[in-house]
């Protein structure tokens, strides 16, 4: 393997409608988010979602400004745009459930997990090594992946062999011999990552999402006490075909240069979305909850780069027939077939390693049943995907990265120029710092899981606040002690206050008291007193703490 080549937010990151979408399709399925409430407290949080492959439940989830980058955290803020944004990026993308193994046989978790790495900070750290005189096998990336037990043996880990993606400027492995036998009890695992330069120097070590182990796919209607086996409207799927349950026959839908395939060695993520309401023809709490039933009309979108599949209604499969009566929830691993809307007689369908509709006959005996042939038959699989990304800057950093801070939910308290955030996730610690944008937080560490700050003043982002009144939006980011940048999916959201400035109220009240100070200057002041003593009463409560 040559020396990586990635471009920085190659993969998933962009801010402009996705290829083979019309503005109208577009608008359909990712709608603008919701103008943010004039009345609404001062401050508010968001969760900036890496793409468009979640529902949408209310807050403001707006793409950021690409000026807030934290360039300048490392020192020099001359740097140049090319080092300066220099993110490397790690993404995990396995399925949601993994079939357990009985004795002798080993179920290969199908899909294989996948892991890109991309972002210009790779290229960035080849070079310093270069220049400090490595030689070349030290920054080639390798990696290890296995299950996380401490049990897992040397032959139960699987080396992943990176290669550059044809037609992408990131690299691509995946693990295709793991799976999980009948000795180990646990009804959920996690996937652990290792990545190394050379073999020798630990980037870090880092955990997929949560996978539940199933025995075989359920073929009960499921219900409110299985929902987690149940398919959610916007959430992330892959499909695959079979032929007589062949591992070596296996093909996943895939996209190749905006083309729809079915590849042998890599899958694609794709986005189910349900296009069409029948809330009002079908009953149960399935539908309203969000969840994908039969014979409802779905779009496929990939992740990646935004081309989708016309409108299809989802059908369930039994015995190489598609039944057009059954309105039950699709479940994980369940056989199903999509027949395309505006076609009722075509079915998605592969030959070779081709994508085609196929011509699917009614039966003679039941007209209920649709016969299919073997490329018409898909299985379908929730998919999870966790991202790290991180920034060296001009440090190059020779510790781990790990173990990678994760926020999982922010609460505000206060408001004004007293707000504080309280944040919540995981693997914090002392030496973590929290960032607006380009601008340090007081930061108290109150434990692995928690983070106290001072929410910075608005002032710091924009001089003409006052007279702007608009809505002001910045990144958060994590920064250890020695530089090293974690980013987040997380944002915090300034909006405007519902009274007038100071300076407005003073001229409006109008006058000066005794003596000599008017109305519009102790305000003022009465801000700047109360905004010290809040801080004040910050540091006191870290230094008890």
């Amino acid at each position: 393997m040559d020396e990586l080549d990635i471009e920085e937010d190659g993969r998933k990151e962009t801010s402009v409608p996705q290829p083979g979408f019309s503005q109208a399709d577009t608008a359909l399925f990712y709608p603008p988010p919701p103008s943010p409430d004039p009345v609404s407290p001062l401050t508010h949080l968001g969760t900036l979602l890496p793409g468009h492959d979640a529902p949408r439940t209310g807050g403001c989830y707006r793409r950021l400004n690409p000026g807030f980058q934290g360039c300048q955290l490392l020192g020099t803020a001359r740097e140049t745009e090319r080092e300066a944004h220099a993110d490397q990026s790690i993404l995990i993308l396995h399925a949601k459930v993994a079939q357990k193994s009985y004795g002798n046989e080993k179920r290969f978790f199908c899909p294989p997990p996948c892991v890109f790495i991309s972002g210009r900070g790779w290229r960035v750290m080849q070079d310093h090594l270069k220049a400090a005189g490595y030689g070349d096998s030290v920054y080639r990336v390798c990696g290890y992946m296995c299950l996380d037990s401490s049990t897992q043996s040397q032959v139960d880990t699987f080396k992943l062999v990176f290669d550059e993606q044809p037609n992408s400027r990131q690299m691509f492995a995946c693990a295709k011999s793991l799976f999980i036998s009948d000795q180990d009890k646990r009804k959920h695992f996690c996937l652990l990552l290792r990545l190394f330069l050379g073999n020798r120097h630990e980037l870090g070590s880092f955990q997929s999402k949560m996978i539940k182990v199933i025995s075989k796919p359920s073929q009960k209607r499921q219900s409110m006490k299985n929902a987690d086996l149940c398919i959610s409207s916007c959430s992330r799927v892959a499909l695959f075909n079979r032929l007589r349950s062949q591992t070596v026959s296996t093909r996943y839908l895939s996209v190749d240069r905006g083309a729809f395939i079915a590849s042998a060695r890599q899958w694609t993520a794709f986005t189910i979305t349900m296009v069409d309401d029948q809330r009002a023809e079908q009953a149960g709490f399935v539908l309203s909850e969000g969840f994908i039933c039969y014979g409802c009309v779905v779009q496929l979108v990939c992740t990646e780069s935004g081309v989708a599949l016309p409108p299809m209604v989802i059908r369930k499969v039994n015995k190489q027939h598609a039944i057009l009566d059954v309105d039950e929830p699709v479940s994980q691993l369940h056989k199903c077939a999509f027949q395309f809307r505006d076609n009722p007689h075509a079915y998605l369908c592969l030959s070779n390693d081709t994508i085609i509709q196929h011509q699917a006959p009614s039966s003679v005996r039941d007209p209920s049943r649709v016969i299919l042939n073997d490329g018409s038959c898909w299985t379908i699989i929730g998919v999870e995907a966790v991202e790290f990304t991180f920034n060296q800057g001009l440090a190059c950093i020779q510790t781990p990265v790990s173990p990678f801070p994760v926020i999982t939910g922010l609460e505000v308290n206060g408001g004004g120029h007293v707000a504080m955030l309280e944040i919540h996730g995981e693997n914090f610690s002392p030496h973590l710092k929290v960032w607006f944008g380009n601008s340090e937080a007081e930061t108290m560490f109150k434990s692995p899981k928690s983070l106290l700050c001072v929410v910075p003043d608005v002032s710091v982002f924009s001089d003409s606040w006052l007279c702007l009144r608009r809505v002001i939006t910045v990144p958060l980011s994590l920064i250890r002690l020695d530089g090293l940048i974690y980013r987040t999916t997380f944002s915090f959201t300034y909006t405007p206050e519902l009274q007038p400035p100071p300076s407005v109220r003073g001229a409006v009240g109008g006058g000066k008291r005794e003596g000599g100070m008017d109305r519009g200057q102790e305000d003022i002041l009465l801000e700047t007193i109360h905004q010290e003593f809040t801080r004040a009463n910050f540091h006191l409560f870290m230094q008890s703490s």
